[in-house]
């Protein structure tokens, strides 16, 4: 092969790889939306057009978690020490609605400059890469990781556990980290049981797989709810969307839906809201 032939294969070859290869990521550029998702494949947030949430004022039976969860994103949006948040507990009840629809609460109060970042569990390996986005970003970020839980095969626990405070660079000063999960300890109890049983040293074993949890400075736990908030949240529903019907007739209905649910939560009160909007020909915009 002459050296003109050898140049152009390889001319073709790099041409090749390049149409291959991802965009390069654009560092720091955050702009033309308020929410993202972090696309692993790419190196880069997406915008998202519209940020699915519900009205702060539609959130019943949180309010202590709601209040705590506001003043330390109010404190993180103003520049003050503030914690990387936890909210764990029973599914349906709120925890995600909550960390959307107080973003949107304080984004609106510092003029769009919060913006909230999803970043999916199976992606979590790749959040060093995200980070490194945002320290050169003049906005600050919420990290959001909807339904956060390991099992046993899963090590991608131990890169979180190091941005979240143990990394060398630490987490930026304008990123915040905010997780939901159904499991307090972000593991199954089975799984920490099983180190307990087999591993050589069991505490540090279990230390090392619960103290992931104690990265997050705040704890907010959501519980079950009775049937008084659950009505409370059907009423408020009802209300905010106009919707026409009977005050008994809603709570008969919504009481029927629970039963055939076979549990009550803020999820279920909106499946039902929903039907009956859809029954009574009124959008939910």
């Amino acid at each position: 092969m002459t050296d003109d032939a050898q140049t152009q294969l390889l001319s073709r070859i790099a041409d090749a790889l390049e149409r291959l290869a991802p965009p390069p990521a654009k560092s720091g550029e955050l702009n033309g939306a308020i929410g993202f998702v972090w696309n692993a494949e790419t190196n880069h947030p997406d915008p998202v057009a519209k940020v699915n949430r519900v009205d702060i004022k539609l959130l019943q039976g949180i309010q202590r978690q709601r209040d705590i969860l506001y003043e330390n994103t109010e404190r993180f949006a103003k520049g003050l020490p503030s914690n990387n948040a936890l909210l764990w507990g029973a599914r349906g009840m709120g925890k995600s609605s909550l960390v959307k629809a107080i973003h949107a609460e304080i984004n609106e109060k510092v003029n769009d400059k919060l913006v909230l970042i999803e970043i999916h569990r199976e992606d979590l390996e790749t959040l060093p890469k995200l980070l490194n986005l945002l320290r050169e970003s003049d906005r600050l970020a919420i990290l959001f990781c909807d339904d956060l839980s390991f099992d046993h095969a899963d090590s991608s626990y131990k890169s979180l556990k190091a941005v979240l405070e143990g990394g060398i660079e630490g987490r930026p000063t304008n990123v915040m980290f905010y997780a939901t999960s159904n499991r307090r300890h972000l593991m199954a109890r089975d799984m920490i049981e099983n180190e307990r049983s087999t591993a050589i040293n069991p505490s540090e074993a279990v230390e090392e797989k619960v103290s992931l949890s104690d990265r997050f400075g705040l704890w907010l736990g959501f519980h079950s709810c009775d049937q008084e908030t659950y009505f409370s949240m059907i009423e408020g529903y009802a209300s905010f969307y106009e919707i026409d019907i009977a005050h008994d007739q809603l709570l008969a209905e919504a009481k029927e839906w629970s039963v055939t649910r076979g549990s009550r939560s803020g999820r279920v009160a909106w499946q039902y809201i929903q039907d009956l909007a859809g029954r009574s020909g009124v959008r939910l915009d």
